[in-house]
């Protein structure tokens, strides 16, 4: 692996896109539906509590969002585009091997996509300005990003060396990252409602007595009246009978994996989450690793609501220690991802490798 020759293969991919009047309009358009999301997200978190950082993870978001639908576009045709156009031959007689154009246009993708992660750093500073989270939370934050950014730009490249036409490696670059973003949803909740369980309700409430007027509240089992509360210790109520009921419900917690590959929420779970004083996420990447957790916990089975004793049901874990006691999955996603990326990419160089002992049909080398 040649520096010198990696560098100019990447200075060439990246003067071909910067020469474009279509680029710089696309960077204008990015920043201008930021522009719109941040003042919007102003106006509906501005009663949350430290509303900074709902807004700064909805600005992060938007981004990565905008991000997966653009740079299929700017990486799904690099390699089979140029083979089009005649210029890939050229470069194959030269001393660049073809690791080192894979690994360059790769790069050159790369930097692309991250052209507009730049343009979100003026409204990702007005966020941080605002109190939008704290220095970890940030920083992490930036790097899962720039890490998806990679990925999605790795498996646009590898797709258009293994696939001919670069239409046809463009719509499969978007509908692999598709089957990343929303395909892992759907399979989770096709296939989480598809395992279920059975659970048991029971259900208690007390009994009013036939004597009683309805004009003051009868005093429950062991209560006494007060000035506080003036009960009726005259009327006694009873407990009924436990009421029992079943039905089904769904297994998430068998199928949560599924939602491991996921960018957005590898970057939700990978990202320090900040917490009120009641133990809410105070930001997206908070309220969307606490839903991934939840899945992981298994659904209470036998259920019982009890008139006659409230107290003992209001004990519920909050979003913090739901949080503390699951399971982190990022790391698993982003392993995941690298071996796809790495394995399309490996595809990609047996695809393209020169001398080519067999080519497809109509696949133009010079």
């Amino acid at each position: 692996m040649n520096g010198q020759r990696l560098g100019t293969i990447v200075g060439l991919e990246l003067t071909q896109r910067t020469r474009s009047v279509a680029w710089y309009v696309l960077l204008g358009v990015f920043a201008l539906l930021l522009m719109i999301v941040t003042a919007l997200s102003f106006v509906a978190w501005s009663s949350a509590y430290r509303p900074g950082g709902a807004i700064y993870s909805t600005i992060v978001y938007v981004t990565l969002l905008l991000v997966v639908l653009v740079s299929p576009t700017l990486s799904g045709n690099a390699i089979n585009g140029d083979r089009d156009a005649a210029t890939l031959a050229p470069v194959q007689i030269t001393l660049a091997t073809t690791a080192e154009i894979l690994i360059g246009k790769f790069l050159a993708a790369w930097v692309a996509g991250l052209a507009f992660v730049v343009v979100s750093v003026p409204f990702l500073a007005v966020a941080i300005l605002t109190g939008g989270g704290e220095p970890a939370t940030i920083a992490v934050s930036l790097l899962v990003l720039t890490f998806e950014v990679g990925v999605i730009a790795a498996i646009g490249v590898a797709l258009s060396g293994i696939l001919s036409r670069p239409l046809f490696s463009v719509a499969t670059t978007y509908l692999v990252v598709a089957a990343l973003v929303i395909g892992t949803v759907i399979a989770f909740a096709l296939v989480g409602f598809s395992i279920r369980s059975e659970a048991t309700s029971s259900y208690r409430s007390f009994e009013f007595p036939e004597n009683y007027s309805g004009e003051t509240f009868p005093c429950m089992p062991g209560e006494e009246p007060s000035d506080d509360y003036p009960c009726d210790e005259d009327a006694e109520v009873r407990c009924g009978e436990w009421q029992t009921s079943t039905h089904e419900v769904p297994r998430f917690d068998h199928v949560w994996w599924l939602l491991a590959a996921n960018p957005f929420v590898i970057l939700a779970d990978a990202t320090p989450t900040q917490f009120d004083r009641n133990g809410n996420p105070n930001d997206l990447f908070g309220q969307i690793k606490f839903g991934v957790r939840a899945a992981q916990q298994p659904p209470d089975l036998d259920q019982r609501w009890d008139d006659c004793a409230p107290d003992l049901q209001s004990d519920h874990p909050t979003a913090e220690e739901v949080i503390d006691q699951s399971t982190p999955i990022w790391f698993v996603g982003m392993a995941l991802q690298l071996l796809l990326a790495a394995g399309l990419m490996w595809w990609a160089w047996a695809r393209t490798r020169t001398p080519a002992g067999r080519l497809p049909s109509g696949t133009r080398i010079a």
